[in-house]
């Protein structure tokens, strides 16, 4: 573990072999193999068939992990493709962390934080579904703007992974019924205090260490909100 967290092998590339593996470590070749099995597991790493092992990445393929954080589906929608929405980014600042932000991102009261606002929208007819507030640690991502977030091509967690090296291993999720207020409600066009699903995300990387903290408020109207447990 303290080899992905360090860089040694960064996401989408291929790790060593489990014979190299237990070679450089002196353990037996069923030690090393338990130890992918534990991490593969926990979606660090990715068996390829005929291929390796590699590290996981948000710039593969969405049934990889690059797309596994998604939960919103449109009602019609076949849950085992994804969900049918694009982002369209509003705004990115810089503030002060508040308390709320402080705690629940582990940093400093009045810490920088950089706050991206996007909202989503249905691929086929452009209709507004949903309103997002990302917070990040200031100190993990100088240089993340408007500008950097228009030109890349890429999904966010694919950004913050290929500029900023932030790996996402994992989220916590919480579900909220709100009512909308002004601001959302012109942005979903809809009537303010009209019934919205808000989903509050919180993002880790290695060691635990948060990362993002993000609200998310939908109609579901036509959407729903979907997750399989096994």
């Amino acid at each position: 573990m303290q080899h992905l967290e360090a860089g040694e092998w960064r996401p989408g590339e291929m790790i060593p072999s489990e014979a190299e593996l237990a070679v450089r470590f002196n353990v037996s070749q069923g030690t090393v193999r338990k130890a992918i099995d534990e991490m593969a597991a926990e979606k660090l790493l990715l068996r390829r068939q005929g291929k390796g092992t590699f590290v996981a990445s948000h710039t593969q393929g969405c049934m990889d992990a690059a797309c596994r954080f998604q939960r919103l589906f449109a009602d019609d929608a076949d849950q085992t493709a994804g969900a049918d929405l694009k982002d369209e980014v509003l705004e990115c600042w810089r503030a002060k962390a508040g308390h709320e932000a402080a705690r629940i991102l582990g940093i400093a009261f009045g810490a920088p934080i950089t706050i991206v606002r996007r909202l989503l929208k249905t691929a086929t007819t452009n209709q507004p579904v949903g309103v997002e507030e990302i917070y990040l640690p200031g100190e993990l991502c100088a240089g993340l703007d408007l500008e950097l977030l228009h030109m890349y091509p890429g999904s966010f967690y694919s950004l913050l992974e290929t500029r900023f090296s932030l790996h996402l291993l994992r989220a916590e999720e919480r579900l909220h019924a709100v009512l909308a207020d002004g601001l959302n409600a012109r942005l979903l066009q809809l009537k303010e205090g009209a019934p919205l699903l808000e989903i509050e995300r919180i993002s880790f990387t290695y060691g635990d260490r948060r990362v993002e903290w993000r609200r998310s408020l939908f109609s579901t109207a036509q959407h729903h909100y979907f997750n399989r447990l096994s």
